[in-house]
């Protein structure tokens, strides 16, 4: 209705809605489920939270109301605690999903990082940084390839599979650029200033106000 508040959404973390988009389906789950389910899938694109966390996210959704559980006995020497999501639960998380802003990605790269800061590290050690950070990328973008195939086995599976293989084209170009930034790292070494011997011993750098007449100079070409 025009003029009307909008929703007041519940206090979560983004973890907590992604538990309770998983719990969305018709089958109770269990945390160890749930943190397999995200092994799957969400890993490659979200993280992987503990199951710490897991389980603190789960408790705060019980006694918000938003899922209920119960101990199924196993007739094992450890019962297991089922998750089910409840009505409010369900109508959160919809509401959640169709109207709640979406955050923008956030990139925290540690190889990139390093790659910034290089001049407290050797152009050696670097590479070693940045050749680590290919073998990883080529073993996520495996995974991924190997998840996305297989979630081809059940229909209800199709929109994780879509993120699946966005998750494999991710990893291959996130090896590719980082091959790119191993050969750009010789012309970056030869370019950089060092400082001299017998002279001030921090490396060179420009002082501020030169970083502003240079931001000055940018946004004259192409504001903001």
């Amino acid at each position: 209705m025009a003029g009307s508040d909008p929703p007041e959404w519940p206090n979560l973390a983004a973890t907590s809605w992604a538990l309770l988009g998983i719990l969305s389906y018709e089958h109770e789950l269990s945390g160890y489920d749930i943190r397999k389910w995200i092994d799957w899938s969400m890993r490659f694109y979200y993280g992987s939270p503990a199951y710490s966390q897991i389980y603190s996210e789960l408790k705060k959704l019980e006694q918000l109301g938003l899922v209920t559980s119960r101990v199924e006995n196993t007739g094992g020497a450890r019962n297991r605690r089922l998750y089910k999501i409840t009505e409010a639960g369900l109508d959160a998380v919809t509401r959640w999903a169709n109207e709640a802003p979406v955050d923008p990605p956030t990139l925290k790269h540690g190889p990139l990082l390093r790659v910034t800061l290089a001049h407290l590290t050797s152009p050696g050690r670097l590479k070693e940084v940045l050749q680590e950070h290919v073998e990883y990328a080529d073993e996520m973008q495996r995974k991924a390839a190997k998840d996305a195939r297989w979630a081809a086995a059940d229909p209800s599976w199709a929109y994780a599979r879509v993120a699946l293989q966005w998750a494999e084209r991710y990893y291959a170009n996130e090896r590719e650029l980082a091959l790119k930034m191993i050969k750009e790292l010789d012309e970056a070494e030869a370019r950089f200033p060092r400082a001299k011997e017998g002279g001030p011993t921090k490396t060179p750098w420009p002082s501020p106000e030169f970083w502003y007449e240079i931001e000055k100079k940018a946004n004259a070409e192409e504001p903001d």
